[in-house]
């Protein structure tokens, strides 16, 4: 405890002597460290990151940055939960509105492939109609076809809408999808984990409750998952702090977060009307996350949605990991940000950072 008659020097010093110990923090530690120099937070994350990796990859961790190959393929754009952050989603009753047949995904599969791809992104819409013979089919067809293809698939507020409309246990739906195929699960929907936040931007979206209740059931059931943050948009920087908090609580429970990712929220061709945040938020975010994310070892840095500039600039503020070459993506893109990578681009820009560029598979182990 900090004595009452610290000098505010003494009480931040104090701070980073325990941010550079490895200790934890707590949501009053995070809210003080916010408010530092953005390149001295960034330093701290930066060594935060080099206490939590340095063992990794034979003691190797500090010197090794990865990426994965893989892609994002969406099975469907029809959804019914209407976010007003969404531009992707479309209703029955709109001409551009489909789901994937199986020869579509084959072609997709196919090119994937061809570029020593080893997963894809497989997520869509809140169908209303699609049963659930229609998913598990889809399952097994890719597993069958495309052994050498993890498949990251389906979000918790996915599993939670198909929980609903199969009317099945949610403990069941996901053991069935782990049978048919399912290798891990990503952690879209996430938003801000405050439920007066999501009931503003997506009231019919599942509960900050029921997203951590997804992922504790696919942890028990040994599948692993990542965990997301989209901020900047109606949330207070306390709700942020909370959403990084059950997080980290969930963590301590289960251990089946493998990384980390946040990202700024997109704005055009959307309903919700915030003022975007600048890549300075989003270093100053990440780099908190770092250190307050203890317990989770990886941090993805998202050069989808700030460019691959900013990207490379996250990797000295607590990333380690640069996400994915991600052939495809149309959710992101759909809200006005496009930007793309090939694997060469990739590598190029991590090794400029200072790092040795490596593949990976979902679970963070080195290729090649």
């Amino acid at each position: 405890m900090f004595c009452p008659f610290m000098s505010v020097a003494t009480v931040e010093d104090a701070l980073i002597d325990k941010v550079l110990a490895g200790e934890r923090i707590t949501r009053e530690d995070a809210l003080a460290l916010y408010l530092l120099p953005l390149v001295e937070l960034g330093e701290l994350a930066n060594r935060r990151r080099n206490l939590i990796k340095q063992d990794a990859f034979d003691g190797r961790g500090n010197d090794i940055v990865t990426y994965i190959i893989d892609r994002n393929i969406n099975y469907t754009n029809v959804c019914n939960v209407y976010c007003k952050f969404c531009a992707f989603y479309r209703t029955e009753k709109d001409e551009d509105h489909y789901v994937l047949s199986h020869e579509q995904l084959d072609q997709k599969l196919d090119e994937l492939s061809a570029i020593g791809g080893v997963q894809i992104l497989l997520q869509g819409g809140h169908h209303p109609k699609l049963d659930i013979d229609w998913y598990l089919a889809m399952l097994s067809h890719i597993r069958e076809k495309y052994p050498h293809i993890n498949i990251h698939g389906f979000s918790p507020p996915e599993f939670n809408h198909f929980s609903e409309v199969f009317q099945m246990p949610l403990r069941e739906v996901i053991a069935k999808f782990k049978e048919a195929g399912l290798g891990s699960i990503p952690g879209g929907g996430g938003e801000i984990l405050v439920d007066r936040v999501r009931n503003r931007i997506a009231p019919l979206k599942c509960d900050s409750d029921h997203w951590l209740k997804v992922m504790e059931i696919a942890h028990e059931l040994g599948l692993n998952s990542s965990a997301t943050m989209m901020f900047g948009h109606v949330e207070t920087l306390e709700d942020r702090i909370e959403h990084l908090d059950r997080l980290r609580v969930q963590q301590d429970a289960t251990g089946g977060f493998t990384a980390f990712i946040c990202w700024t929220f997109q704005p055009e061709h959307t309903k919700l009307r915030a003022e975007p945040v600048g890549s300075g938020e989003y270093l100053r975010m990440q780099a908190l996350s770092r250190i307050y994310l203890d317990n989770i070892e990886n941090l993805q840095s998202s050069w989808v949605t700030q460019g691959p500039k900013i990207g490379q600039v996250a990797l000295k503020y607590g990333a380690n990991d640069f996400g994915s070459v991600m052939m495809e993506e149309n959710v992101v893109s759909s809200a006005g940000t496009s930007f793309r990578l090939a694997k060469e681009e990739i590598e190029f820009l991590i090794q400029d950072a200072g790092y040795e560029a490596r593949r990976r598979n979902n679970w963070y182990q080195l290729l090649d």
